[in-house]
């Protein structure tokens, strides 16, 4: 399958890193102009910097704002003029004690996982159903799904972004523009070597230590290995391309296998 957004601008919001940043590489990869996006200037230019070095020749527009406050998302809609494809991948979390999360917890949650997401989305959805073309993504998590005790907070925006979602396809309905969720499972990114490596023995190789983590802590994994943000990357690039135009309104699972159901 030959993937061609040549002419498209995508904007990656929380892309410095991890899944965000291989999102937007893969997104410059098939040829489209990505915007790199993070609260800080020089995390920024040295993300941009990351895909540039990645894709050689990529059209790269750094994009430093802070997307949760209303401020940052207007600063991002000065800076592009056009969105052609929007990947709402910025979120928060964090394992706390169910009843020791507080009020101010709770809202902080649902205004960066999901509130700032709705604000983008607000944003630059009328331009797309004006054009007849657009895609718009969530990044969602098993934990939408599978809500896990110590993360209770989390689940809860990750399962709203499953609503948010399914509704604004149904805005977008007949209009070329296509709207979804992307469930990601366990995936591979920053910290997760230290956190594995606390629960298995360090001795082991890598492969095998993630491996032995699988089993012995997330026995549900039918992949029974860590997600690579790359192949949560290849998931998102084909829901923005031509070839997914009659993908709409679902909830697209990369998750290996975690979660143990037909449908989400």
């Amino acid at each position: 399958m030959q993937i061609d957004l040549k002419g498209r601008t995508a904007l990656v919001t929380g892309s410095t890193q991890g899944i965000g940043a291989a999102i937007a590489t893969g997104l410059a990869r098939s040829g489209a102009r990505v915007a790199v996006n993070g609260r800080s200037a020089d995390r920024v230019r040295e993300g941009a910097a990351a895909v540039e070095r990645e894709v050689p020749g990529a059209d790269v527009v750094p994009v430093a704002a802070d997307v949760t406050t209303e401020e940052g998302a207007g600063k991002v809609a000065e800076t592009l003029s056009q969105v052609d494809i929007l990947v709402n991948n910025l979120g928060v979390f964090g394992a706390a004690d169910p009843l020791e999360i507080t009020d101010a917890e709770w809202r902080r949650y649902f205004e960066v996982n999901v509130l700032a997401a709705v604000r983008l989305t607000r944003l630059f959805l009328p331009g797309m159903t004006e054009r007849g073309w657009g895609r718009v993504q969530y990044i969602a998590s098993d934990s939408a799904i599978v809500t896990p005790a110590e993360m209770i907070h989390y689940g809860m925006s990750k399962t709203a972004l499953l609503a948010v979602s399914r509704g604004f396809a149904k805005q977008a309905a007949g209009t070329g523009v296509t709207v979804n969720s992307v469930v990601a499972g366990p995936t591979h990114t920053g910290g997760v070597e230290d956190f594995v490596y606390e629960l298995v023995d360090r001795d082991l190789p890598w492969d095998e230590a993630q491996r032995a983590f699988m089993r012995e802590h997330r026995p549900q994994s039918l992949l029974q290995r860590l997600i690579e943000p790359e192949e949560i990357a290849n998931m998102v690039v084909y829901l923005s391309s031509d070839q997914a135009s009659a993908t709409t309104g679902g909830a697209l699972r990369v998750d290996g296998g975690y979660v143990d159901s037909i449908l989400p």
